[in-house]
């Protein structure tokens, strides 16, 4: 899939558009003969019901597979980082309030810092060490038992051990759960 074409659907606010764009990708996989698929992104996961009502694969969702990992990790309270739309969206504080987590997320100024950070350096392979800095700045100011790296730009720059809490790869806890999906068929 095209990622500028999924992010101006993204960001247009047309959800149907959005959706339908994603529901096509994941039809093409199908057609193709895939057992199972992964939405390799954080942000789409805000459309996973409607996405998922209009394909007949089975998917795995990002935020349930780190909400589990958090849980079996004894985790409480997590900070939510990732670009804006996902910080501001949903789906993660539901589907981790299920599992008895709580979810913050960063002040809105210190969410604008975190989304330009991400789009104009991270996407475009820029790692300044200021950078993760600032990031480390805004994460170690918040009272968590861990943080969510809800963007998969995230972990290029910031590694467990970094901060003063655990954080929580989605993007490698949603590629072990694949991994798993693929070799037990759970």
């Amino acid at each position: 899939m095209d990622f500028q074409t999924f992010t101006d659907t993204e960001d247009s606010g047309d959800e149907k558009k959005h959706v339908a764009y994603m529901v096509e990708g994941i039809n093409a996989l199908e057609r193709a003969g895939v057992d199972f698929v992964i939405i390799a992104a954080n942000s789409p996961h805000a459309f996973f019901d409607q996405i998922k009502q209009r394909v007949t694969v089975p998917l795995i969702n990002i935020a349930e597979v780190t909400a589990k990992k958090a849980r079996s990790k004894g985790m409480k309270k997590l900070l939510l980082t990732g670009i804006k739309f996902t910080m501001q969206s949903r789906f993660y504080p539901e589907i981790c309030n299920k599992n008895g987590i709580d979810i913050m997320t960063p002040s809105d100024y210190e969410q604008t810092t975190i989304n330009s950070l991400i789009f104009k350096e991270l996407c475009a392979g820029t790692f300044k060490e200021t950078t993760k800095e600032k990031l480390l700045r805004i994460i170690n100011k918040y009272d968590v038992d861990g943080v969510i790296l809800g963007c998969t730009e995230l972990p290029l720059i910031l590694r467990e051990g970094d901060g003063r809490v655990p954080f929580l790869n989605t993007l490698e806890i949603h590629a072990e759960a694949a991994l798993e999906e693929s070799l037990l068929g759970k």
